[in-house]
């Protein structure tokens, strides 16, 4: 009985700490699963625990004191995390009109509430949604094509642009919104097929993406992946990137046809595609959703091998460019890809002349959200990036604006930069694709219920 209740001490004194942690640690991602319910668990459990320790006498040692004040702290801690968090959306959603018509066209956010969205699109403080598995689960495509329908009729009334709205369906693995929408099978099932087959199925698989998107209300897809197909074995460590199994090749023209055709499908549809992990994680076996990671290859090597694959689809299309987190260290190892100057301004822009649209990889990834993420916002927007991704976690979206806000209340943004990309995104595909979206809304609400789509 002793030995237990020895036991028992070791475990209330371990608890109570960690309880704290997480507690004043509520808004971080990694903590995203305990918000709501679990938030409340942690809070009745400290209380009862504290007040089961004052009942049995705890109070009256100077131990017994020390391990009930502990288990009070979590209710302290979550509630000055909860008022911290609600000072910084206060003072995003304070934003004046000109602030928010500057800042907001650069962001695309995903969100569990409509009508915190809501308020965000009609205030201008977004550019653009990211719709992915949490937004159709337990419900009907209709509900969702609804829901974003009526988010571009609240833009319309607010004399806004039409949102972009981005959603990851790569095939394989990565289809977040299939089922119910097609799951179809990864491009790098096309990749023994001859080139003629090739171009002709993956045109198909462009085509059924695109017009279920198109008809969802989606006019951006997050694919396809243009990273070659690593040669060595996946890293035990990686849990999220798992590039082996979403490359289409390690050949770059294998992955260039493949690529162009798919592409091809989808904006005959009328829905954008975003070419990414620029600039490659294919060599990268550190997993960027939780980690920094660096490219350690020569521009020279990269030009001839990785890179033919983005050159090649960006001169035959519209896309988008995706920067990922990697850190191309013979360009500048000081930070990664995509808040760096040197490589978005430098290469893609200068070197590469492309001026179409650029967007980060989702900033609450690890190897951004964990370091110093409002430096790098200010630095990829003056880097000329044009859309910042907060996908994982939207409520994210208040801290990563409010790094946005306070960089152009200090001076630290560049107005050049911002006034280049806000004409990027006033001609770019986005504008186009959100009004082709739309109409194909209507053309589905006439003609074909999305609920037959499978």
């Amino acid at each position: 009985m002793q030995f237990l209740r020895r036991i028992g001490l070791v475990l209330l004194w371990s608890a109570a700490p960690l309880l704290a942690f997480v507690a004043a640690n509520k808004n971080d991602p990694y903590l995203l699963a305990l918000r709501g319910v679990g938030n409340v668990a942690l809070v009745v459990a400290s209380v009862v625990i504290a007040a089961l320790l004052l009942r049995r006498g705890c109070w009256h040692s100077l131990p017994g004191k020390l391990l009930v004040v502990l288990w009070c702290l979590p209710p302290i801690l979550m509630a000055v995390a909860h008022v911290s968090f609600e000072l910084r959306k206060h003072d995003v959603l304070s934003a004046d009109v000109a602030e928010a018509r500057q800042l907001g066209p650069h962001f695309v956010v995903g969100y569990s509430s409509f009508p915190e969205v809501a308020r965000l699109a009609g205030q201008g403080l977004i550019g653009g949604v990211y719709v992915t598995r949490h937004n159709i689960r337990g419900r009907t495509v209709d509900a969702l094509h609804a829901e974003i329908a009526a988010l571009q009729d609240i833009r319309r009334a607010a004399g806004l642009p039409p949102l972009i709205v981005a959603a990851d369906q790569e095939g394989g693995i990565v289809g977040h919104l299939a089922p119910p929408l097609t799951k179809v099978p990864a491009l790098a099932t096309l990749a023994a097929l001859a080139p003629d087959d090739q171009q002709v199925k993956a045109e198909e698989f462009g085509r059924i993406h695109g017009r279920e998107l198109a008809g969802l209300g989606v006019n951006l897809n997050l694919a396809p992946v243009l990273d070659l197909k690593p040669p060595q074995p996946r890293n035990r460590l990686d849990f999220h990137t798992l590039i082996g199994q979403r490359a289409i090749a390690t050949d770059p023209a294998v992955v260039s046809t493949i690529a162009t055709a798919y592409v091809r499908g989808l904006e005959k549809s009328g829905v954008g595609a975003t070419l990414k992990h620029f600039p490659g994680i294919g060599r990268v076996r550190t997993d960027t959703h939780h980690f920094s990671a660096n490219l350690n290859t020569s521009v020279r090597e990269l030009e001839a091998t990785d890179w033919l694959p983005f050159r090649e689809v960006l001169s035959q299309s519209r896309s988008a460019l995706m920067v990922g987190h990697v850190t191309l260290t013979a360009v500048d190892p000081d930070r990664a890809a995509s808040h760096s100057k040197r490589v978005v301004d430098g290469i893609i822009r200068d070197t590469w002349k492309y001026q179409g649209i650029v967007m980060t990889d989702d900033l609450v990834m690890g190897a951004i959200y964990q370091h110093d993420v409002c430096k790098a916002v200010v630095e990829a927007i003056n880097a000329g990036v044009d859309l910042l991704l907060v996908a994982y976690d939207g409520a994210q979206f208040y801290r990563i604006f409010g790094c946005a806000l306070d960089g152009s209340r200090h001076g630290k943004l560049d107005g050049a930069m911002l006034r280049a990309s806000a004409a990027r995104l006033e001609k770019g595909f986005a504008i186009e694709q959100a009004r082709a979206a739309l109409g194909a809304i209507r053309i589905v609400e006439k003609n074909q219920p999305l609920t037959n789509w499978r």
